[in-house]
């Protein structure tokens, strides 16, 4: 099976022939170097400028920065054919759905022309520094702060889990501007810090116990300085920005999960039509069948729910607990369909050298980051 068998409703015959280019670009360019990747627990960068030259990043941009000036279903194409065919967790998302939102979003002219056409090529890695050590989710108790002095700001602090954090050349962090301020959220604010700034220094890159390839960093800022011009749109309307983008950063989220939990549920088939015990075939057994079949009809529902969710987006009609429960439940629906798939993998499921054990471990993140899910049910929660 693949993902064209799929009855969609979200993309129409141009989306479908990106995602042929997509689609070869990931069996040709990343699958075979995922495991190699996962070793070296980094993505080369040299594989960006391939990307870029095929338009598989931000494609979002407009046209006047370098941009193919195409609409978000592009982006979601490239994250189901990432998940389902890559093998491994690039960076591009980070890139493509969240980052350059918020440049297109709230940068200057300045600050579009200099960074986009870079982005668009993939000459240039971003990485989007939220998240503190004893903070996590909440963001307006974040320490790493952002004085002024003459025309520059001062960024003294520390942020951890950041994604692309040891390839990134520019990263957009989170600071307080004003520490007195309330509410605490009026004071924070993003600031645009190139790699290069004295005082910047990347920490280890973080071992997880999945998605090995992903490098994820702690990041330290040291009397770095930069000019105030590198303030992302308005001083002290960080927490405004943060939240206004986070439906689709969410939903891109759940476009990843269902379609790796399709790539093992699939996978999980044709183990089970292979594989013999007793004499019959894995799947011949009832129990088998209806673990799968119960999954195939969860998945079905996901990927309709998908489809409403992407066109409400395009809409611009997908309010925050929308994005919240998109997030919420295919992340728990991952780990459901991974789980039950490692299971009827019998022993094999339990050793790396089987894909589903590697993806099994990758999963487990998506509950977690993007807000974890039970700060998705809070969000929800709040609007009833």
């Amino acid at each position: 099976m693949s993902l064209d068998s799929l009855a969609r409703t979200a993309y129409n015959d141009d989306h479908e022939a990106f995602r042929q280019t997509v689609r070869r670009f990931m069996l040709e360019e990343i699958a075979p170097h995922a495991a190699e990747w996962g070793e070296a627990k980094i993505v080369p960068k040299s594989i960006w400028p391939k990307a870029g030259e095929l338009g598989l990043l931000c494609p979002t941009v407009p046209e006047e920065y370098g941009g193919l000036g195409l609409d978000f279903g592009y982006n979601a194409i490239v994250d189901e054919e990432s998940a389902y065919y890559g093998g491994a967790t690039t960076g591009f998302s980070l890139q493509s759905d969240i980052v350059t939102n918020y440049i297109v979003s709230y940068g200057s002219e300045e600050q579009k022309k200099h960074w986009l056409p870079k982005m668009v090529a993939g000459e240039v890695i971003t990485a989007i520094a939220m998240t503190e050590p004893g903070t996590g989710s909440d963001l307006q108790a974040m320490r790493t702060t952002a004085k002024k002095d003459g025309n520059h700001y001062v960024i003294n602090g520390s942020k951890t889990y950041i994604t692309n954090g040891q390839n990134a050349d520019l990263i957009l962090v989170c600071v307080k501007t004003d520490t007195e301020i309330e509410p605490k959220w009026k004071g924070v604010s993003i600031v645009l810090v190139e790699a290069n700034r004295e005082g910047f220094k990347r920490g280890r890159n973080l071992d997880k116990i999945g998605q090995d390839e992903a490098d994820t960093s702690e990041l330290f800022f040291e009397d770095v300085r930069v000019p105030i011009t590198n303030c992302l749109g308005e001083e002290g309307k960080g927490f405004v920005y943060l939240m206004s983008e986070l439906p689709q950063e969410r939903l891109s989220i759940a476009v990843s999960a269902q379609a790796s939990a399709q790539r093992a549920f699939d996978m999980t088939v044709g183990f089970a039509r292979d594989r013999k015990a007793f004499g019959k075939a894995v799947l011949d057994f009832q129990n088998t069948r209806f673990t799968l079949a119960d999954l195939k009809s969860k998945l079905q529902v996901g990927w309709a729910h998908l489809d409403w969710a992407l066109a409400r987006l395009l809409r611009h009609e997908l309010t925050a607990e929308e994005g919240a429960a998109a997030k919420l439940w295919h992340t728990e629906l991952q780990w459901e369909v991974m789980d039950k798939c490692l299971q009827l993998h019998g022993g094999a499921g339990y050793m790396n050298e089987y894909p589903i054990a590697r993806m099994w471990r990758g999963a487990r993140v998506t509950r977690i980051f993007g807000g974890t899910n039970e700060i998705m049910k809070e969000l929800i929660g709040r609007k009833l």
